[in-house]
């Protein structure tokens, strides 16, 4: 059975956050010295308006998920949670099927709603402070020490670069490989049996 998860807005701002957040890790550890490409100088503008258009696309983010109810996607709970930890770390490799089956009212199972809490709460806010007072350090707004600011905001940059690298890799474990990014590009995804075979029913029309 086809039926719609991911509403127009949702996959726009997935995407966008996405490429916005891989380009500013690329020009922010070129501006830490790992590797030359831009030049320090386009990477910390580029790093800068990545961060400006990042900041502006996740205000309208927090207003739709206020707006429409869909922070509720984001609280936790332990419902079926040691049931899906189980299913990653045994029965995923004995091909048994998932046994979260997401909808558009309960989108995340239990380990993504604590996962993506996690970001939102933690890594989120510290690569947004430390970053913020980065910018404001050469106006004279100083907090903390400059080499202390730069290493707690690139310890977090890490950070979220493996938070990025378990996502990707998460997206690899639906029913194929690329299953689980067609279903952020369109918003559909196939909905399965017990057995994991597809349930071919007509897709309802949503508006």
């Amino acid at each position: 059975m086809r039926q719609m998860i991911y509403k127009r807005f949702e996959r726009f701002w997935h995407w966008s956050q996405s490429l916005l957040m891989l380009a500013m890790l690329i020009t922010g550890f070129e501006i830490h010295g790992t590797f030359s490409w831009l030049g320090f100088e386009q990477a910390l503008q580029w790093h800068e308006v990545g961060a400006v258009a990042l900041i502006i696309l996740w205000v309208f983010a927090i207003f739709w998920h206020f707006t429409t109810g869909e922070w509720k996607q984001y609280i936790p709970t332990t419902e079926q949670l040691v049931a899906v930890i189980r299913y990653y770390s045994k029965d995923i490799f004995f091909g048994k099927p998932h046994p979260y089956k997401a909808t558009p009212e309960r989108k995340h199972n239990p380990l993504q709603r604590f996962s993506y809490l996690g970001f939102k709460l933690l890594l989120a806010p510290v690569i947004w402070l430390t970053g913020l007072m980065l910018l404001a350090y050469p106006f004279g707004l100083q907090v903390i020490s400059l080499p202390t600011l730069s290493a707690l905001h690139l310890l977090a940059a890490f950070l979220i670069l493996v938070f990025l690298i378990v996502h990707v890799y998460m997206t690899t474990t639906g029913a194929t490989p690329l299953s689980h990014i067609k279903t952020m590009i369109t918003g559909y995804e196939e909905q399965q049996d017990q057995a994991g075979e597809e349930i071919a029913q007509p897709a309802k029309k949503t508006v």
